[in-house]
């Protein structure tokens, strides 16, 4: 308890003098967290030395003199696997990190001088930056806590597409069997979870995004408890509420409505509460070629994704009363990631295809007067630009190495600056092939436009 309160007195020490920020970075399956957050602890590690970071004044302007790893301040939340992270892209061949499962943390002490030296500014500062990774499918869980269990296992079914519904159909003619005021049978609905939770992750494969609850997906230590054993039923569809409410404890509609009731208050509310209310800034990374590549429901379905993950966020300006005693996320960038899997003349595209993707929570954070920011980026860059003759024209072209190995110099197809009408899918075909890592030799990693992403979410606080 003693050291409990001691790291939250340094804590508000720090804030209060602007020495401390905690970034979050969340996204969706496949957005790239691990890599955006592996090359920016490298990109500062590397400042002033081999690292490319031309976009962030502090560091062109020779004032960024670099970051060391510290001891994090939450010693009950996992560290970041930044080593293991290194190794892997080091390796022969190098692969990608395996991604992360749940919530870690990282903080870096970073040394910079001060933009204006005086007598009351010393020659060097430092500043804390505490970096937290976690999934961008717990955030879709926010809409439970709206819900009781009736509304919310009639809305996922009503909400499901063609596509999806395919993907749920052995799960759902499972469920549809279960009488809602049998006596609940343990071992039963744990196989029909199972089920659902197989569906949901089958329907992940297939380039879906919008799902929950999201803790099926990254169960971590969860994983076989009976808070995860829920699942939507389809004879609720048209059952009679007042009915249902009588219906006794051991009820399988009454015992699945206690685990959702037990999921939205032990599980989905704390993450709010004791992590995400924490933090200051916020980077959202999202894979708009994936959604691309896999066809319009997808595409919708990400869109959808991104709003619900949207209103997560308690977005506003602060004091520094609220700085201190409740602070709120108050400056986001979203990024577009994998811009090196297309030519460089469509990094414009994709980042004015991310905004229209997202128009109506940015019209309303910019109505709130909240610093945003869309851009795209590739944090650790796989690919190089080349262009190909061919009957005296030049075209662009990207050249690297498939997952499988093979050398490929490819145009992957462009990008829509706005979002694709019904014809565009029949017409438009794309090829965003996944690359592996280019070698490393030494320094800092490849990028492009990590720099653009750091100036805007910690520029201001090197000054």
């Amino acid at each position: 308890m003693r050291q409990s309160l001691t790291r939250e007195l340094t804590n508000l020490i720090e804030r209060g003098r602007d020495r401390q920020l905690r970034l979050a970075v969340t996204g969706l399956s496949r957005s790239g967290k691990t890599a955006f957050l592996t090359s920016l602890v490298n990109q500062l590690r590397h400042a002033g030395l081999e690292a490319r970071l031309d976009l962030m004044p502090a560091a062109r302007e020779g004032r960024l003199l670099g970051a060391r790893r510290v001891s994090q301040p939450d010693l009950g939340v996992p560290r970041f696997p930044y080593d293991q992270a290194m190794a892997a892209l080091d390796a022969e061949p190098p692969r990608w990190p395996e991604p992360t499962r749940g919530i870690s943390e990282l903080r870096l002490s970073i040394r910079y001088r001060p933009a204006r030296r005086g007598l009351l500014r010393a020659e060097t500062a430092e500043l804390n930056l505490d970096l937290f990774d976690y999934p961008g499918e717990w955030l879709l869980d926010l809409p439970l806590l709206g819900h009781d269990y009736l509304s919310w296992s009639r809305a996922m079914l009503a909400g499901a597409g063609e596509q999806r519904r395919t993907l749920l159909a052995e799960w759902e003619r499972v469920a549809a069997e279960l009488d809602p005021t049998a006596e609940a049978n343990e071992a039963e609905l744990a196989e029909v979870a199972t089920l659902y939770a197989q569906s949901l992750q089958a329907a992940r494969e297939a380039g879906f995004a919008n799902l929950q609850p999201g803790r099926f997906l990254l169960p971590g230590d969860l994983e076989g408890a009976p808070v995860l054993q829920f699942f939507p039923l389809p004879a609720l569809a048209d059952a009679d509420d007042a009915a249902l409410a009588k219906l006794p404890p051991e009820s399988v509609y009454a015992t699945l409505a206690a685990r959702f009731h037990h999921y939205q208050q032990h599980i989905v509310r704390p993450f709010y509460r004791d992590h995400f209310r924490r933090f200051d800034r916020q980077i959202v990374l999202v894979d708009v070629l994936g959604a691309l590549n896999a066809g319009p429901e997808r595409f919708e379905d990400l869109s959808q994704a991104l709003a619900t993950l949207m209103q997560s966020f308690d977005y506003g300006k602060r004091s520094l009363l609220s700085r201190l005693f409740s602070p709120r996320i108050d400056k986001l960038a979203i990024a577009a990631t994998k811009a090196d899997h297309v030519t460089p003349e469509q990094h414009a595209n994709l980042t004015t295809l991310l905004e229209a993707l997202l128009a109506e929570p940015l019209q309303d954070l910019r109505y709130a007067n909240v610093p945003v920011k869309a851009l795209s980026l590739a944090a650790i860059r796989a690919t190089e630009a080349h262009e190909v003759s061919h009957k005296n024209e030049r075209s662009p072209a990207l050249r690297g190495t498939t997952l499988a190995g093979e050398e490929v110099l490819v145009f992957p197809g462009e990008v829509p600056a706005k979002l694709p009408e019904a014809g565009f899918w029949a017409r438009q075909g794309f090829d965003f092939r996944a690359f592996r890592p280019a070698p490393r030799e030494g320094g800092a990693l490849p990028h492009i436009r990590l720099d653009a992403a750091l100036d805007w979410l910690i520029g201001d606080k090197l000054q």
